[in-house]
């Protein structure tokens, strides 16, 4: 696979580094399964299991719920350990536990507790992963090219989600959720094939020790976040954004296949509009934060897209459904935005030896926020419905633009040492 970049004079591409082209070849093939499989485990839950919507919350909370319970211990492990063995370990890990789902089907005994306990061992995997894969890539591309690497990966990544989100609706809809959710194992397998062929020198490829003990630096990664002036705002901003869309999210299986009555390939195309939202603010991204600066970019579009968030609450049938895909685009793109300066903004604010413990931090406390926005939702549906989660959803997102706007960040023109 060949991947280039024009140069900042936009002369001839520049090749990216073989080390790098297959971390992207590991994380296009574990984009695919798993915009598959996030589509058919809830319809699985709801169409095969008779999931209902407080065991339909507790589902997407489990998910998630790994980055609450080690999330922050992740960072000092991943500073310690060789990342590449990390990846390949966490990407071996949920390839086998994704496949058990179809596996347990065919046999005629699975049941919403082993999707529980699966969703929570997988999740567990994605925490190491995760952190290790975005403390692994300074190293791979060197600080100077981190926004148009992330760029790129944001991109691939929207790009995919559009085409998975939309095949998964129609392999759940042709091949029923078990069969499709193969594809997620197969990309989880794929991907730690391809980690595994980068090569295992380089100067950050063994385990290393700073002085003190685990809980000293645990604390140093947590300090280094909360205690920045461009981090904390940062960090504030997109948990709350995690939050608020994930209310809407985790109910939206429920309202198309019961209250609408809409299959899952409708599900899947309305969520793969997600996914050309996040390509196009991925694409935008770079040169919407080199006209008005990086800060701006960070909580502009938030402000922007806020009024078209309430039309994914309103989302019906017929002429309501396109309104409610425009908003679930605007918010998206927004996403895409975020996702490219923000994680650049935080690689490029952070030494290499805490690399690790400030993707742990952030992971902990954005993706944290997404077990707790999925609780929210199954109790806020459970007790009223789930059109009150969607609502309350919609209009606290429009909110999340603010912590960034209240900060020294509102203004930043660059990362530090751009």
């Amino acid at each position: 696979m060949t991947i280039a970049t024009p140069t900042a004079a936009g002369r001839a591409p520049t090749r990216w580094p073989r080390s790098f082209r297959l971390l992207y070849t590991a994380a296009v093939a574990h984009d695919v399964g798993f915009h598959v499989g996030q589509l058919a485990v809830p319809v699985l839950a709801v169409s095969l299991l008779s999931a209902g919507p407080a065991q339909v919350g507790l589902l997407g909370a489990l998910s998630t719920a790994a980055f609450l319970l080690v999330g922050l211990p992740a960072g000092v492990w991943v500073d310690r350990w060789p990342r590449r063995s990390v990846l390949v370990a966490a990407d071996l890990l949920r390839a086998v536990l994704v496949a058990s789902v179809p596996v347990a089907w065919w046999a005629g005994w699975l049941s919403i507790h082993q999707l529980y306990v699966v969703v929570f061992l997988t999740g567990l995997g994605t925490v190491f992963a995760d952190v290790a894969a975005q403390s692994y890539l300074p190293e791979l591309v060197g600080r100077d090219r981190l926004v148009a690497a992330n760029s790129l990966l944001v991109t691939t990544s929207g790009t995919l989600q559009i085409a998975g989100r939309g095949v998964g609706g129609l392999l759940v809809q042709l091949l029923t959720a078990p069969a499709a959710i193969v594809l997620d194992a197969v990309g989880y397998a794929v991907a730690a094939a391809a980690v595994g062929r980068i090569p295992a020198g380089g100067p950050r490829s063994g385990p290393t020790r700073e002085p003190g003990g685990f809980a000293r630096q645990l604390g140093a990664g947590v300090r280094h976040v909360l205690g920045s002036p461009l981090l904390r705002p940062l960090a504030a901003s997109t948990a709350s954004i995690n939050l608020t869309m994930q209310l809407t999210t985790t109910m939206l299986p429920v309202v198309f296949l019961r209250e609408l009555g809409l299959g899952a390939a409708a599900l899947g195309l309305f969520l793969g509009v997600g996914g050309v939202g996040s390509l196009l603010g991925a694409l935008t991204a770079r040169r919407l934060a080199g006209r008005i600066g990086h800060g701006r970019a960070l909580w502009l579009p938030g402000l922007l897209v806020a009024p078209l968030g309430l039309l994914v609450a309103l989302v019906d049938t017929g002429p309501m459904l396109w309104l409610a895909g425009l908003g679930w685009l605007a918010l998206a793109w927004r996403t895409g935005i975020g996702n490219v300066i923000g994680v650049s903004l935080r690689q490029a604010a952070t030494p290499d030896a805490l690399l690790g413990r400030m993707n742990a931090t952030f992971r902990f406390l954005l993706t944290g926020a997404l077990t707790v926005g999925a609780a929210i939702a199954g109790l806020l549906s459970q007790f009223t419905d789930v059109r009150t989660s969607l609502l309350v959803g919609a209009v606290a997102n429009g909110l999340t633009w603010l912590p960034v706007f209240l900060s020294p960040l509102r203004a930043l023109r660059r990362p530090p040492g751009a």
